[in-house]
Parts: C-alpha cells; structure tokens; sequence
C-alpha cells in the first residue's frame, strides 16, 4: 500500500477561496520553443551552410498558450494532461528554470522544486561539491549549505560515496543526492514532476514520508501526474491541460474524472 493511500485531504477552510492569500499567480503565460528541421552534423557544415545561407529557418513552437491559474496559500493544485500538453514545462518556468516568451508568475513564498531532481548536477565533482553546486542551482546560500551538509549526506545515504565523482554514481544514487539536497530547505512551495518517491525500495519509502511530511506541514503544493489516484488522494483543485491551454480547472475529482471520460475517446 502506498504511503499516500492513507493520506486525506485537510478539510476545507471555511475562508473563501478568494479571501486566501495567493501563493503562486500565473497570468497569460506563453511558452515558444525556436527547432529547426536541419540536420546538420559537424561544425564544418554548419559554418558551410551558413556562409551559403541556406540553413532552414527554425520553427516556433507554441507549448503554453495563455495559462492563466491561481494557487493560494496552503492548496494542493494538481496537474492533468496528456503527454506534450506542456505540465512540465509549466513546472519548469513556475521554478525559474525557463523563461516565459510572454506572460508573468508571481511567487510568494519558498520553492522546492522536485522536478529532474540531478539537474544541476556536474558529474565530473564529487556528491560533496555537487551538494553546494546544486544547492546554488536552487538558490540556497552556501552558509546554509555548510550547516546542513551533514543533515544532507546522512539522508542521502551515499557515506563515503559522497567523496567520489558524481559520474560513478547510479543513477538511483544520483536520484538520493539531489532529493536530498532540495529537501533540505523548509518550502512554503512544493513542487511535484511525478516525483513522490525516488531510488531503492527503502529509500522511496522515506523519501516518500518526507514528502508527506512536508505537506502536513501545510505547505502549498502543484502537483504533475499520469496517476489519477494520487491527483484525488493529495489535491483539492486541478488544471487540465491540452494543447498548451487550460481546458478545465476546478475540485480535483470533478476534473479528474472528465479528463478520465475524455480519455477513453482518444
């Protein structure tokens, strides 16, 4: 039985929603990405082909098309859509990872992104360099970083693996480092790729508790995932995307279950 199996949603405040104080706000938001259908493979030809000037002109790509939602403080917002519908990407930009083409976010609060979770990672330093390098990545201090630098390595698990390039490590290992490295901060915001458990069997189940912990600590989460169990069972309200726009928000089984019925169409 999962660790989430037995979780419940807190009951709802009797504030109205729009009285809540807004954790994260996204308005217009656009996201393009430029590809080009060339297939150019060594460095000689792509100077060659663009002294002649006869490289193909790249494509823009529209993947977020006006989002516009807002999550308030203490809220657990899940993410519906079908794969390419643009949920991580979403992710990416609300993190800071990518910047928007048009549109805006504004944050209130701490973010813990649990998004590609070795992301930042350099293989060629050791787990013990990489704890500060990726912990810059997620703007912590390095202070910060020394006085937690045990706290991390213990939980991690690595012990004196911690001391070897990165480039040795599996990539469960890696998957322990970088989570326990971005939980190592007290988040106001809680940010999910479909990552509710990461590494060996022992590991996800405390890897796991530590995320439920953090949520009974009230934290504001947004939530991306393909399981409609773990949407119902963790948020209150959801977003479905399709094709870069939101096709329906609201109570999260109310969505969950048109985006189940939608499908069975496809």
């Amino acid at each position: 039985m999962s660790i989430f199996s037995r979780f419940r949603k807190k009951e709802k405040d009797s504030t109205p929603t729009m009285d809540k104080e807004v954790a994260i706000e996204v308005t217009d938001l656009v996201m393009e990405f430029k590809i080009t259908k060339d297939k150019i493979d060594t460095l000689k030809e792509y100077v060659i082909r663009t002294l002649k000037r006869n490289k193909k002109e790249k494509q823009k790509i529209r993947i977020l098309d006006g989002i516009t939602f807002k999550v308030h403080k203490g809220e657990r917002m899940g993410v519906l859509g079908f794969n390419g519908a643009g949920k991580s990407t979403l992710l990416r930009i609300i993190s800071g990872i990518y910047e928007p083409t048009e549109g805006s976010v504004k944050i209130n609060g701490k973010v813990a992104p649990l998004l590609a979770i070795s992301a930042g990672f350099d293989k060629n330093y050791t787990g013990k360099n990489n704890i500060f390098l990726n912990g810059a990545y997620l703007s912590m201090e390095e202070n910060y970083l020394k006085e937690k630098y045990d706290e991390i390595v213990e939980f991690s698990e690595l012990g004196e693996f911690i001391n070897y390039p990165v480039k040795n490590y599996s990539k469960g290992m890696q998957s322990k480092l970088g989570f326990s490295v971005a939980t190592a901060i007290k988040p106001d915001i809680l940010i999910l790729d479909e990552v509710l458990g990461v590494g060996d069997i022992k590991f996800k189940r405390k890897s796991s508790a530590k995320i439920k912990s953090m949520m009974k600590d009230g934290v504001t989460v947004l939530l991306v995932s393909h399981s409609i169990g773990q949407i119902k069972k963790i948020c209150d309200r959801c977003i479905w995307i399709e094709d870069g726009k939101i096709v329906m928000e609201g109570e999260a089984k109310e969505v969950c279950e048109a985006y189940v019925k939608s499908s069975k169409k496809k």
